[in-house]
């Protein structure tokens, strides 16, 4: 198995199951013209949050790491018109590219981006009073999962969605020795998950164009 394989099976589905769409594209495009790292989830993955939200009649989403906004689009297109999402980024470069896509494909009504570290912006969030939030997807910087995943159980209800991305590292998430900051925050986060009573919670193995990875996905069962 390679990542060539991957990529081109990815290619594959994508051409099956996703029509040309110029918003989405214009977003990756804009982002690779910025400089912005090339590290948005795939299109298949994109469409899968969408489907998600809808799944769970999502009408406030709450994601952490915008990057340039391709993400976050595909959440956006799960929300019914009168729908909210907030979308947390540490980066003002970025922030200011993912304004520009989301501007541009016509969600700038429906999203707000808080430009910040988001362990400090999530209090600001709290006190303000938004949420509980339907869906929570998290994929920002690693290190910092534990906290983020804390910070999404007190903002969320019983019924809430909450994903996570990139758990598995390409499988350095079992290496119990590591040293790695992103590694020991996915470990210790993985490690919340399976034993907080508050959710149930499942982990999937990915391959594809981004490589070998894996999402966590949790159902808040019960807000004490």
């Amino acid at each position: 198995m390679s990542q060539e394989l991957w990529t081109s099976v990815d290619r594959y589905l994508a051409g099956l199951l996703l029509p040309a769409d110029p918003a989405l594209d214009a977003a990756l495009n804009a982002s690779t013209a910025a400089g912005l790292p090339e590290i948005a989830v795939s299109p298949t993955q994109g469409k899968l949050l969408m489907m998600l939200a809808q799944i769970v009649g999502a009408r406030s989403i709450l994601e952490m790491g915008t990057l340039g906004g391709y993400s976050t689009l595909w959440l956006a297109r799960g929300l019914p018109i009168n729908g909210k999402l907030i979308t947390l980024e540490f980066d003002p470069k970025h922030a200011a590219v993912a304004t520009a896509n989301i501007a541009r494909a016509g969600f700038a009504g429906i999203v707000e981006i808080r430009v910040g570290k988001a362990l400090e912006t999530l209090p600001e969030i709290a006190a303000e009073g938004h949420g509980p939030f339907d869906f929570i997807f998290i994929d920002a910087d690693k290190g910092n999962y534990p906290g983020y995943l804390e910070w999404a159980i007190k903002l969320s209800r019983q019924g809430t969605l909450i994903v996570v991305d990139n758990v598995v590292r390409e499988g350095a998430v079992i290496d119990a020795s590591s040293n790695d900051l992103a590694v020991l925050g996915v470990r210790r986060m993985n490690e919340m998950m399976g034993g907080d009573r508050r959710l149930t919670a499942t982990a999937i193995q990915t391959v594809g164009s981004k490589g070998y990875d894996g999402f966590m996905i949790a159902v808040v069962r019960s807000e004490d």
